[in-house]
């Protein structure tokens, strides 16, 4: 029996390569490119949503290719009698195949586990099923296609290092039976498992450092706030954020602050005063990018502090004062539902900030990329 290569495998084979070869160059860009205005966030954004949609289609395009294969028979090694040369082919062709799935795979996911911006342009994908959103989910995926990257880059330069010696070296047919028309046939072998296995074994070994890679490491950097002393402890709650970037919302929280509450149940009045470490920010994919000089700037500005009184308002409560953040003070009332029961509080509030009365986002003049108002939500237990 005989055997070349047929018009869709010629076909996969140099789609699969324009989409690898376009993705790499923007995914380098976008990493790199600046985004201290809106023309540059907007720009790196292009550039990241460029490159997400064309890596969902790389996956699919190799996926196919890769079941194509399965039902072809490859035509026979030009040079069998080159033992070690015919192993390193092999194994660059197995390490190809699963980098073409893994590499994608795991920027997809990241994607999905992930808030920010820089959407894919395919009508799907931009969550996932059994993927949830998570930082440790979005580190761990991120590390591994950092690492997988790799793979796929040396086994690429490899792939084509391989094909130049075949044309210009050795001046036999192993490039141009992958080009249009035909070559001659020749006759299909059966191939050795050891360059599947060896590309195995090399992949566990990627795998397990990505996920070293993607283990969260301790934040030492941000001086954590010492405690105060309070009329009321708080044992347990939230301040957590939402801003709109894109057009799309993104969530977070501030993981380290401490609360002053003086309260009278009997009188419903009372002071709080809160202080937040923004360095301890956490904004999904856009955590760095918030903590910068020109959003938050947590180098500068290390906290924010809110000092108010309580009062009844209503058939709820008030805390009316004044936030201070980014060195700039604004008055601020934050209503708020409260509910006590042998001795423990229950507190939820929600209030909508300006980002531009805080020098936040400056060089965001209008809401093209970053929206004016930041959704506030507080929760609290507190003895």
């Amino acid at each position: 029996m005989t055997q070349s290569y047929s018009p869709v495998t010629k076909t996969l084979h140099w789609l699969t390569a324009l989409l690898i070869l376009s993705a790499f160059p923007l995914g380098l860009l976008a990493n790199n490119a600046p985004f201290a205005t809106s023309d540059e966030i907007a720009s790196k954004a292009l550039l990241f949503s460029l490159h997400k949609t064309i890596g969902v289609a790389a996956f699919f395009t190799a996926l196919t290719r890769i079941l194509w294969a399965l039902t072809q028979t490859p035509p026979a090694d030009l040079h069998p009698d080159r033992r070690l040369e015919t192993f390193a082919a092999h194994l660059v062709h197995w390490l190809l195949y699963i980098s073409m799935l893994l590499v994608p795979l795991t920027g997809w996911i990241n994607h999905a586990a992930s808030t920010g911006f820089a959407p894919i342009w395919w009508p799907f994908g931009q969550s996932l099923p059994l993927v949830p959103k998570s930082e440790t989910v979005s580190a761990l995926f991120s590390a591994g296609h950092w690492v997988f990257t790799k793979i796929l880059l040396a086994a690429v330069a490899l792939h084509i290092a391989g094909a130049l010696k075949h044309a210009f070296i050795d001046r036999d047919e192993t490039l141009r039976r992958m080009l249009p028309g035909k070559t001659p046939a020749t006759a299909a072998t059966n191939r050795s498992r050891a360059p599947m296995l060896a590309a195995t074994a090399l992949y566990s070994a990627a795998i397990a450092l990505g996920v070293w890679l993607g283990q969260p490491t301790a934040q030492t950097d941000a001086k954590q706030l010492a405690s105060v002393n309070s009329d009321w402890t708080v044992t347990d709650g939230a301040l957590a954020l939402t801003v709109t970037q894109f057009g799309s919302e993104v969530s977070g929280n501030f993981t380290d602050w401490t609360a002053d509450i003086s309260f009278d149940p009997a009188t419903g009045t009372g002071t709080t005063d809160v202080t937040v470490n923004i360095a301890s920010l956490s904004l999904g994919s856009v955590s760095a990018q918030a903590l910068g000089p020109d959003f938050f700037d947590a180098q500068t500005h290390h906290t924010a502090h809110f000092k108010a009184t309580i009062a009844p308002q209503g058939d709820h409560f008030a805390a009316t004062g004044t936030l201070t953040l980014k060195g700039k003070e604004h008055p601020l009332t934050l209503p708020f539902t409260l509910d006590i029961t042998d001795g423990t509080a229950l507190m939820a509030g929600q209030v909508t900030l300006n980002r531009l009365d805080f020098g936040i986002g400056e060089t965001l003049p209008d809401e093209t990329t970053l929206k004016y108002p930041v959704a506030i939500n507080i929760s609290l237990t507190a003895s």
